[in-house]
């Protein structure tokens, strides 16, 4: 692992979603740019003081050079935004997998630079879009992508939060200050932050690819440095169209993560924060509740269900399939398989251009005065 030391939100987020299924031992770590903050965390974490590196240029280099039944097999990146790319690439450069957090880089330039490092090296790159692991987003997608509504004619996707309604980043919060800080976060705040998770799960759910959009991006709050609320229009390779909204200055909003599909025979709709339901509506028949855990739900929703029916599975678990669906494909690798459909459902070095392209296009069309601008990447 890579950050995540003392007092960091994510990494703890991260170690338990790889501890969930048993598949994935937490080995080493560069826990902080500080040494003696990170080699603290480690032992905390209950590893060795040779495990526990003052840089990750030196975890990196000395892993390497180990046998490989000695080493270890890929690395977790849980930095902020701007200390993405460098760890990254050197791990690929050293044969090391890897899992990153989103956005999956500073730039754009860097997330191309990282996906063709992927392409040539063969290895595998996780894009921690968290939202894509809950298993009724799955049956969503797989509903979709069966014709169950027809063709696909609009998308309406919001993500309110609440947390940034005031100057929380002059209080010293850290994960305010970071965020709102363009050296560490990037051209955008909301839209970076969250704006590329709903852009990322309309994707995904309807299996199409947003081709043009028309954004207002706004910095509500005084003497904030970087975007926290914004509306875009969205249109799709299908000619559907749709609507994003994100913001992070909704005050009374918790995590309020929605979507709404519409087909030509009906549509779906999904909510984070009640998670176990997908909520189905015909033209012609009764609204339906799908609920978690149930037979009748698709093999790829069972798949990525631990626990039966009625019990809770939210953030942790959705976080945890990324990780397992993940270390199932490197071990499948590993034995010489090839590994499943099943397996390799988790974002990609692919999903992370588009992240960072979404990212570009909305900022340049929010200072724009053309109604449409098109998703270049």
């Amino acid at each position: 692992m890579i950050g995540g030391g003392k007092n960091a939100f994510i990494g703890a987020v991260h170690r338990i979603a790889a501890n969930m299924d048993g598949l994935i031992e937490l080995h080493c770590g560069a826990f902080s740019s500080n040494p003696e903050l990170s080699l603290e965390s480690g032992k905390e974490l209950g590893l060795a003081d040779d495990k526990c590196y003052g840089s990750y240029t030196q975890m990196i280099e000395t892993e390497a050079k180990l046998p490989k039944n000695e080493r270890m097999d890929f690395v977790s990146i849980v930095t902020p935004n701007h200390a993405h790319f460098a760890p990254a690439m050197l791990a690929l450069e050293n044969g090391f997998h890897v899992i990153l957090d989103k956005p999956m880089t500073l730039t754009l330039a860097e997330a191309k630079i990282l996906e063709q490092k992927v392409k040539e090296t063969g290895l595998y790159l996780c894009l921690t879009h968290t939202y894509s692991g809950y298993p009724m987003v799955k049956q969503a997608r797989n509903m979709i992508a069966e014709n169950d509504f027809g063709n696909i004619r609009k998308i309406m996707v919001e993500y309110p939060q609440g947390w940034l309604s005031t100057n929380f980043e002059s209080g010293g919060n850290k994960q305010a200050a970071w965020r709102t800080d363009p050296s560490k976060s990037g051209i955008s705040g909301c839209m970076g932050d969250i704006g590329t998770h709903a852009a990322h799960l309309s994707e995904y759910i309807s299996g199409l690819k947003i081709t043009q959009l028309c954004a207002d991006i706004n910095t509500v709050v005084a003497k904030r440095r970087l975007d926290d609320d914004g509306n875009v229009l969205l249109k799709f390779d299908n000619g559907a169209n749709g609507i994003l909204v994100a913001s992070q200055i909704a005050a009374g909003e918790e995590n309020s993560l929605k979507i709404k599909v519409y087909g030509e025979k009906g549509g779906l709709e999904w909510h984070q924060m009640e998670p176990n339901t997908l909520v189905v509506k015909w033209i012609d028949s009764p609204t339906q509740l799908y609920r978690t855990g149930n037979g009748y739900l698709s093999p790829i929703a069972a798949f990525n269900t631990r626990i039966p029916s009625g019990h809770p599975e939210g953030y942790l678990e959705a976080f945890g399939n990324l990780y397992k669906n993940f270390a199932l494909t490197l071990q499948s690798k590993l034995e010489g398989k090839e590994p499943t459909a099943n397996m390799l459902d988790f974002p990609t070095a692919k999903d992370g251009v588009r992240g960072m392209a979404f990212i570009e296009n909305v900022i340049a069309s929010g200072k724009s005065t053309q109604k449409w601008t098109e998703f270049k990447i």
